[in-house]
């Protein structure tokens, strides 16, 4: 696991070796281990390395036998031992054991289709030596980052994360407007935009290759849901659990210790049985809790971790919100509003205490449907079959009051209402929407009005439901969140919290076989007579107490609503209406004040809009102003 970053100069001037040093000391703590550099004419690479697979001789960059390329690699290749006994056998020379000289050798044989060959989350930088060309590769879901700033003169800049391109000085920091519309709906800025006009994110699955100043992306991988397998139930339990185990089994080869993230949820509770079920020795999990048991799955982390026998490590934090929130911020480097960062941080710090590498249970509900949302969509898709919805339930339902308080079922009714009539693309934004279009226009000022007319945020989710065409609603919906909502707000999360951490974090379920196999099943097996996960609970319930696994889901949140209305009320305040942000013009400040008032006086759950403009608030104040 490592950083990397790096530089091109198309009219071929010396690339400057302290700049590129300054770029690769700013993400020291990706890879603290050791760093790696190649400066030669133009051209200048460097990465920072996690040292966790051929801890004597995988230094990098490594180079061809005949110097000809040169790699610099982020991430792990899990089955890189029978890639490098393909190699061997085919005459290719290799002096390490590690992956990241089977990638380039790889490339050296097959070019740009050696991403087929490989299974695993990575994102790397390949220089060829003779024909002066440039290879990036980002992985399938999007697991490791790639940034890159592409120069009107021809200049490419590239690296892991923004506080390395950023210290390079021909990078502007003019802000994306559009890009903070966009944030401000999903609370994440989707890829390709970044917050800054100038870098953009290279999409997950896609590959990007430089030559004489021009650019040239192209996608390599996309899950196919529309070719279905016959399978009956059974033998679906049988091979996806056939599958994960061996995920979980490659997600293992490590020289360095190994644990896992336990939540006590359906995805990690899996996991983890399946790693007590192939180690020899009891698994070390890590579980976090806060002192607010409405947001603390604890006793049901014990429970997984007594039953299968794993060593179980506990930590209740205390979150001081000031001091962790500017460390989040320099993190992530764009606004960025998952208040789920912060209990992954904490659990990544803690568990970076006892290991160097932790499995976890993302991607399981984007693959197996285990969100309430998918639910809706279907209920959604039956109700508007229905020809006397607007007579009879749409005025009864409208016409009962509603309390803002707190959630109430005839609050989530005339909402479910207001989205159903919308077709599938704009009901979809209006539920993943944390700032709705309708609340935007009291909220925003006139010039912010007019500097993002044109942005259209849902685009992002429209594009995907119109590539699913013909799919059925839940296919559709499962494959829009895996281009999207996972890669551009959860892998994002997990990525950027454990690496701050220095803690290589691995995901079974995201295992592209796995992620392709569960596009090839039934509908009715991901989501059955409206019960989320079927399928995927029905192999939980296999490996753990079926109790664990047939209960409410509770997500990874923290009690953000309660401290806006006590430790955080001053500091909310203070910052969201303070001279800085009212002059940058993007907010009205009466509706700012307006909004934190009925937050605090409970007429309202505000919480996840504060949140979305206090971290744009704390952004701008880190790297604009």
């Amino acid at each position: 696991m490592c950083g990397i970053v790096g530089f091109i100069n198309a009219d071929g001037r010396r690339a400057d070796r302290e700049l590129i040093e300054a770029m690769n000391r700013a993400i020291i703590h990706r890879g603290p281990d050791e760093d790696g550099l190649f400066v030669s004419e133009n051209v200048a690479l460097a990465m920072r390395r996690l040292a966790i697979i051929d801890l004597a001789s995988g230094q990098q960059p490594i180079f061809t036998a005949d110097r000809t390329k040169c790699i610099i690699f982020n991430g792990e290749i899990y089955n890189y031992k029978d890639l490098r006994e393909g190699l061997i056998e085919r005459g290719h020379h290799l002096h390490t054991r590690s992956d990241t000289e089977a990638v380039l050798h790889l490339y050296d044989e097959y070019g740009p289709d050696c991403l087929q060959h490989l299974r695993g989350m990575f994102a790397f930088a390949i220089w060829d030596l003779v024909d002066k060309t440039l290879f990036l590769a980002r992985d399938r879901v999007g697991k490791k980052p790639l940034l890159y700033s592409h120069q009107k003169n021809g200049d490419l800049i590239f690296g892991s994360e923004f506080q390395a391109i950023l210290k390079h000085p021909t990078i502007s920091r003019d802000v994306d407007h559009d890009a903070i519309d966009s944030y401000l709906s999903y609370i994440c800025v989707p890829a390709p935009q970044t917050a800054f006009r100038s870098i953009k994110k290279l999409e997950p699955g896609h590959w990007l290759r430089w030559k004489e100043g021009e650019i040239e992306t192209r996608r390599y991988w996309l899950p196919d849901f529309s070719k279905k397998i016959k399978i009956s139930e059974e033998e679906a339990i049988e091979e996806t659990t056939r599958i994960l185990r061996e995920s979980t089994r490659l997600r293992m080869i490590s020289e360095v210790p190994l644990g896992a993230f336990l939540s006590g949820g359906v995805d990690s509770s899996a996991v983890v049985a399946l790693m007590a079920q192939e180690s020899s020795a009891p698994v070390k999990t890590f579980s976090i809790g806060f002192e607010d048991e409405d947001f603390s799955e604890l006793k049901y982390a014990r429970k997984v971790a007594e039953h299968v026998g794993a060593e179980y490590n506990e930590f209740i934090v205390r979150p001081d919100a000031a001091e962790i929130l500017p460390t989040l911020v320099d993190h992530y480097g764009e606004p960025y509003a998952d208040s789920s960062a912060l209990p992954t941080y904490y659990v990544s710090r803690e568990t970076r205490r006892h290991v160097t590498v932790a499995l976890n249970g993302d991607g399981g509900d984007e693959s197996f449907a285990g969100y309430e949302r998918y639910m809706a969509m279907q209920v959604a898709e039956l109700y508007r079959k229905f020809p006397l919805r607007k007579l009879l339930f749409e005025p009864f339902v409208n016409a009962l009051p509603s309390s803002e308080k707190k959630k109430t079922r005839i609050r989530d009714a005339q909402r479910f209402l207001i989205s159903a009539n919308m077709d599938r693309p704009m009901r979809y934004f209006h539920w993943m929407s944390s700032i709705k279009s309708k609340y935007k226009a009291g909220l925003y000022t006139e010039s912010f009005k007019a500097a993002v007319a044109e942005n259209a945020p849902e685009h992002f989710l429209k594009r995907w439901y119109s590539r699913a065409n013909g799919l059925g609603v839940l296919d559709a919906t499962l494959m829009t969140d895996q281009m999207t909502y996972l890669p551009n707000d959860l892998l994002v999360k997990v990525d950027i919290a454990s690496m701050a951490n220095s803690l290589e974090a691995r995901s079974p379920f995201l295992d592209h076989k796995l992620i392709e196999f569960a596009a090839s099943l039934p509908e009715h097996l991901k989501m059955n007579r409206y019960r989320t996960k079927y399928l995927l609970k029905k192999v939980a319930a296999r490996l753990v107490p079926p109790e664990v696994i047939y209960r409410q889901k509770m997500g990874f949140g923290v009690p953000i609503g309660r401290w806006f209305r006590s430790e955080l009320k001053d500091l909310v305040y203070s910052m969201l209406l303070s001279e800085r942000a009212v002059n940058r013009g993007l907010f009205r400040p009466e509706s700012v004040k307006l909004m934190l008032d009925r937050h605090v006086s409970f007429e309202e759950d505000a919480s996840h809009q504060i949140w979305s403009l206090l971290m744009l608030e704390l952004w701008f104040q880190r790297f604009i102003d």
